[in-house]
C-alpha cells in the first residue's frame, strides 16, 4: 500500500469517526466484510498515555484497548447500514472483558470485531485484540446510535 492509499484510508476513518488525536485509536482498516472488520493500531513509544502508565515500564491501558475495539466496532457498524451524518455511536456496555497480554511500545494491535446482533439503534459485537498470534484482550461490546 502506497502513501496515497494510506492517506486515503486515514481520510476514510476521519470521515466516519468523530475522534481525533490523541483519542483516535485506529490507524488502518485491514479488512472489512459483511458483519466483520479487522483494524490496526500501531502502538508507538510516543503515545501520550505512556508518560504516566507506567513510567519506566510502559503498558497500554486496558481501557484504551477496549476503546480502540469500540472505535473499530463503530467503523464496522457505519459500513453495515446507512447512518445519518449527524449520528454517532456511544458505548453502552462491556461484558466478559478479559485482558490476556500486555500491549507495549512497538506492538501492532490487530483488532477483529464481529456483529453478534443489532436492532437499530442498539448493537452487540464480539471483539478481540491480538499482538501477532497472541490474544491481548477480548470483550463483548454494546453500543447505541445517537443523534448528534
Amino acid at each position: 500500500m502506497g502513501a496515497d492509499e494510506r492517506l486515503s484510508e486515514l481520510g476514510k476513518i476521519l470521515g466516519l469517526l468523530p475522534h481525533r488525536y490523541p483519542f483516535l485509536l485506529v490507524d488502518r482498516i485491514l479488512e472489512i466484510d459483511k458483519g466483520r472488520i479487522l483494524t490496526l493500531k500501531n502502538v508507538t513509544f510516543n503515545e501520550p498515555f505512556f508518560n504516566g502508565h507506567f513510567p519506566g515500564n510502559p503498558v497500554m491501558p486496558g481501557v484504551l484497548i477496549v476503546e480502540a475495539l469500540a472505535q473499530s466496532g463503530a467503523l464496522l457498524a457505519l459500513n453495515e447500514v446507512p447512518i445519518d451524518s449527524h449520528s454517532f455511536f456511544m458505548l453502552t456496555g462491556l461484558d466478559n472483558v478479559r485482558f490476556r497480554r500486555r500491549v507495549i511500545p512497538g506492538d501492532q494491535l490487530k483488532m477483529e470485531v464481529k456483529i453478534m446482533k443489532y436492532r437499530r439503534p442498539l448493537w452487540r459485537m464480539q471483539a478481540a485484540a491480538r499482538v501477532g498470534d497472541e490474544l491481548a484482550a477480548e470483550v463483548e461490546l454494546s453500543a447505541m446510535e445517537v443523534k448528534g
